[in-house]
Parts: C-alpha cells; sequence; structure tokens
C-alpha cells in the first residue's frame, strides 16, 4: 500500500469517526482494545521464546540494582525468576537479559 493509500484511508476513517454515534465508537474502543492486547500478547510471546527455563538471566530492578537469577518457569507474560540472592521475580521478557558465561 502506497503513502499517499494510507494517508487517503486514515482521511476516510477520520470521516466516517466523525458520523459515528456513542454505541458504534464504544464498539469500536472494544475491537481496537482487543486487536491491542493481542499485539501485546504476540509481542510477549516472540520475546519469552528467547528464554528456557534454567536459563541464566540479569535484569535492572525499579531501584537501579542489577539482578541475576535463573528462569524458573516460562509464563503466558513473564518469566519466574529466583535471584542470586533467592527472591522470586516475575519478570516481563522485554526486560531480561540473558547472562553472559562467566
Amino acid at each position: 500500500m502506497s503513502a499517499k493509500q494510507t494517508v487517503l484511508d486514515r482521511e476516510l476513517f477520520v470521516q466516517a469517526l466523525r458520523h459515528m454515534g456513542e454505541d458504534d465508537l464504544l464498539y469500536l474502543n472494544r475491537m481496537v482494545v482487543e486487536r491491542l492486547n493481542l499485539l501485546a500478547q504476540a509481542r510477549s510471546t516472540v520475546q519469552l521464546a528467547q528464554f528456557a527455563e534454567g536459563d541464566r538471566v540479569e535484569f535492572t530492578s525499579n531501584d537501579g540494582t542489577i539482578k541475576r537469577g535463573t528462569v524458573l518457569r516460562l509464563n503466558k507474560k513473564t518469566a519466574s525468576v529466583l535471584t542470586d540472592d533467592a527472591q522470586n521475580w516475575k519478570v516481563s521478557p522485554a526486560l531480561l537479559r540473558k547472562q553472559a558465561a562467566a
């Protein structure tokens, strides 16, 4: 699809939005949120596929501390990690890095 076609499609969509009633807008909102959730889940699944149980990983916690540990389990959206200081964390795969071999 060309850039010109995309712009025209968006302009037509904006015009259609202006004529929609509340019920149609609420329906469209539900559809958009559903699609965004699906895209986020797909992205998370791809990121999780980079890891396996037993992998050594690291991540930066909210306080800026680098935590190192082992992946215990891959959940639907997160990885369960047991850190070297015996803490359990559920970490988004986007925040995990494989630890370099020592």
